[in-house]
């Protein structure tokens, strides 16, 4: 077995575009992307993402400049995500479901001037909020027309014409196809792998406030071989890959789009997760690979729908975001023949760090083994430096080259999680065993994973006290089967106020995002706090551990 010292002696990093390049000259014939039946070559794509770059860079796009993505999965995504990286500029990938707070957040935190949305009302007419907040000072539209083959194109313009945003013909406004100078390529950039940012990654770190992960060139190409080499078996131009899981999420952008890239593998594009849809994809493009979070594979287990079904031609996926239920590997795997493993990432480790093998020797129950060219070590929860005995308890840490360079503007908060060897706090608590399977227990961090998203308490509290009835509450992780975890709120009243959780989630559904939603809300005349009067939420986690406990043994 390799040691991680003789994978990074060996590992060169790259352009992360330069491997776009590679599949467009070694697969231009083969399909990259299907999106509703609409399928593009990787030559086709290859010279959209040039053309595009070279379009950017007309526009003064280039080193040093930060550009949004915030965008569905649909090819646009992958064009500008490539077209950005080539003009030297950094990628910032946006949840198109946030709300305008949370987009005018994070445009003003990571100094985003340009962001390239749909001509969808849903997604643009907050993000033209923003602009008109000064924040952003030019929105790139992409016509969802462009994506759609003849006959949807046509039903689409019939039926679904309330659904596109009114766009303004003035300078701050580019259309996608004003940006195609057919036939130009982009000018050469000298890019430094090991310190230029190649994607912004927002992400609750270890504190529970959004930030952004500097994610290098050097961190992404790491990535992307140790997904190669963990997918030995996968076969270069012929593999069909489920992009189901949103590009904006680290995981998918780097195990469903980047994976896709390397192996000159096809991207079956979902916009979102519609089960029925999902199945009648996979049937009719015959995915082999299919990476995913626990929600998505339990809904297919438990639908009635899925038996009519032929789910065989699926070979490997990789499940991440949230602790994988044996129960649901184990259904899964007995319904498509599929080779179903538990991985384990964050967004600082750009994000892969650990997986099952994809053989026999897999555990249920176990993240896995570490990626190649990674090391872990535990260390004291209480001290967060020394370290524990082989097979004890600790925090884990890691240490690779897909570890990100720190975080955008915070030096604090990089000196808190990276130690001066290099090693990151993951603010998770676990033990490795003696075959070197590592096994977590529990979570230092308050943040909630909720269908494999990052849920953080801070925001849901700041949204809650915003209604004029609320005087103080608390958000915690409660168990959910379907999601992993979902929020649930506590909340202490003003004196003389009355307030429903139904009225409460009509309120917050204006200030929120479906996912952070509170799953369950609980009204008390007090909360806990601590000595010094802190709101405390150890308590409450506590309470709601014996409360499920409970109730699971009444029903064993």
């Amino acid at each position: 077995m390799t040691t991680a010292e003789e994978w990074n002696a060996a590992f060169e990093p790259r352009p992360v575009q330069d491997y776009l390049d590679a599949t467009v000259s070694r697969f231009g014939a083969r399909p990259a992307a299907d999106f509703m039946g609409k399928v593009w070559s990787y030559a086709e794509l290859g010279n959209l993402v040039d053309t595009t770059a070279a379009g950017l860079q007309a526009m003064g796009v280039g080193p040093g400049d930060h550009v949004g993505l915030c965008l569905p999965n649909t090819p646009f995504y992958t064009i500008f995500y490539f077209a950005i990286l080539k003009t030297g500029a950094t990628v910032v990938n946006f949840n198109p479901l946030y709300v305008e707070r949370e987009l005018a957040f994070q445009a003003r935190d990571a100094d985003v001037r340009i962001m390239v949305t749909m001509d969808l009302k849903i997604i643009y007419d907050k993000v033209e909020q923003v602009r008109r907040e000064k924040i952003l000072d030019t929105i790139i539209v992409c016509p969802m027309s462009f994506c759609l083959p003849t006959l949807k194109k046509i039903l689409f313009g019939l039926f679904k014409r309330k659904e596109l945003a009114d766009i303004p013909g003035d300078a701050a406004h580019i259309r996608f196809h004003e940006l195609q100078t057919s036939g130009n390529t982009p000018a050469p950039v000298e890019i430094d792998v090991n310190e230029t940012v190649a994607v912004l990654q927002y992400t609750g770190g270890t504190t529970g406030v959004p930030k952004g992960a500097m994610l290098t060139h050097r961190n992404l190409s790491a990535n992307i071989e140790q997904m190669r080499c963990i997918f030995e078996k996968a076969r270069e131009g012929e593999e069909r890959m489920l992009c189901v899981l949103p590009f904006f999420h680290v995981f998918a952008m780097t195990v469903a789009q980047n994976l896709s890239i390397i192996l000159g593998a096809e991207m079956v594009l979902q916009p979102r997760f519609e089960l029925k849809a999902l199945l009648e994809a996979i049937v009719r493009k015959k995915v082999t690979l299919f990476p995913g979070v626990p929600t998505i594979y339990t809904a297919i287990n438990n639908a009635p729908i899925t038996e009519k079904y032929d789910l065989s031609s699926i070979n490997l996926c990789l499940s991440g975001g949230a602790p994988l239920p044996v129960e649901v590997k184990e259904s899964f795997e007995k319904i498509t023949g599929c080779v179903l493993v538990e991985g384990y990432g964050l967004t600082e480790s750009s994000p892969v760090a650990a997986v099952n093998p994809l053989n026999d020797s897999r555990r249920a129950g176990s993240i896995g083994r570490l990626a190649p060219g990674t090391s872990a070590r535990f260390v004291s929860i209480e001290d967060r430096v020394s370290e524990v005995p082989a097979g004890e308890k600790g925090e884990l840490m890691l240490h690779g080259p897909q570890i990100m360079k720190g975080y955008w503007k915070r030096p604090d908060a990089t000196a808190d999680s990276i130690t001066g060897d290099g090693y990151l706090h993951t603010g998770d608590v676990g033990y490795i065993d003696g075959d070197g399977f590592i096994y977590l227990v529990d979570r230092i961090k308050d943040l909630i994973l909720c269908s494999g998203y990052n849920v953080y308490p801070r925001v849901i509290e700041e949204a809650i006290y915003q209604h004029e009835a609320v005087d103080e509450t608390i958000v915690i992780a409660i168990p959910d089967e379907y999601r992993g975890q979902s929020p649930k709120a506590f909340i202490k009243l003003k004196d003389g106020c009355s307030l429903t959780g139904e009225d409460l989630k009509t309120f917050l559904r204006e200030h929120l995002s479906t996912i952070e939603l509170p799953r369950e809300f609980e009204f008390r005349d007090e909360l806990p706090k601590t000595m010094v009067g802190k709101l405390s939420k150890k308590e409450l986690v506590e309470e709601e551990a014996e409360k499920r406990a409970q109730a699971e043994a009444q029903r064993g």
